[in-house]
């Protein structure tokens, strides 16, 4: 089974030594079975691809302590899995870390702490556009893709960051101390977030679509989104959200 979701992974696009950034629904998959996913994923990439997930934790409770070794990631059961996978390495950032495995990880993921904003040039959200990856969304549409906050970053419209938060944090060999980091300021500003709207960008991207199991998928070039993107931006700053009132009504 796992040849074939390699092979349905293969006729979307993505191909050996590929970086590729999974976002994921494992129900829309219907397959029971992570490790299956998991597999084909970094069969279809081979060995010298490389495979990254999110392993967000804004959610998390308390909000400022942190604990790189533990922190449960609050986007979906397999980022999870991936995140407690054998192997699995993760970048250190309190809200929003990504995990790694394959060639290119370290190099990917052991930056991030550089950087005081969630999505900033150190995060492996940037390290992925700017290395020539691609971002596969399976079974959740459009809108979850994170790595829209590192496009905003290049050009910091109003409504992206929020106050400074101090934060107690934990790292991966378990080394404790404070810093304070930027949060991000969407809610507080009044908006959220609308990036299912680059579906009308996509076809300028090489965009590709097909299926993992069951999900529908999309596949985008990291870098193609970034250039797209910024110039949207830079064109209407607030073109990727809406006001949460506007969205209340709809």
């Amino acid at each position: 089974m796992s040849c074939y979701r390699q092979s349905q992974l293969e006729g979307i696009g993505i191909a050996a030594g590929d970086i590729v950034l999974v976002h994921s629904s494992f129900k829309s998959i219907d397959i029971p079975d992570p490790e299956e996913v998991i597999g084909a994923l970094l069969d279809a990439v081979g060995p010298q691809g490389t495979l990254l997930m999110p392993a967000l934790t804004y959610a998390q409770v308390p909000p400022d302590i942190y604990d790189a070794r533990t922190a449960r990631t609050c986007v979906g059961f397999l980022t999870e899995y991936f995140r407690t996978r054998p192997g699995t390495q993760r970048s250190l950032h309190p809200t929003h870390s990504a995990c790694a495995v394959g060639a290119r990880a370290a190099e990917i993921v052991s930056d991030h702490a550089l950087d005081r904003t969630p999505c900033g040039p150190n995060s492996p959200f940037n390290r992925n556009m700017d290395l020539g990856g691609k971002i596969l969304m399976i079974g959740c549409g459009l809108r979850p893709n994170t790595t829209m906050h590192a496009v905003e970053e290049h050009v910091a419209p109003p409504y992206l960051f929020g106050p400074e938060r101090l934060y107690t944090i934990t790292d991966g060999v378990g080394r404790t101390y404070q810093e304070s980091y930027v949060t991000h300021g969407f809610a507080a500003h009044g908006f959220r977030q609308r990036y299912d709207r680059v579906e009308g960008l996509l076809d300028a991207m090489g965009h590709r679509q097909g299926r993992v199991g069951q999900a529908r998928c999309h596949l985008i070039d990291a870098g193609a989104l970034k250039r797209a993107a910024i110039a949207q931006m830079r064109a209407d700053p607030l073109f990727f959200v809406e006001p949460v009132d506007q969205a209340a009504a709809s």
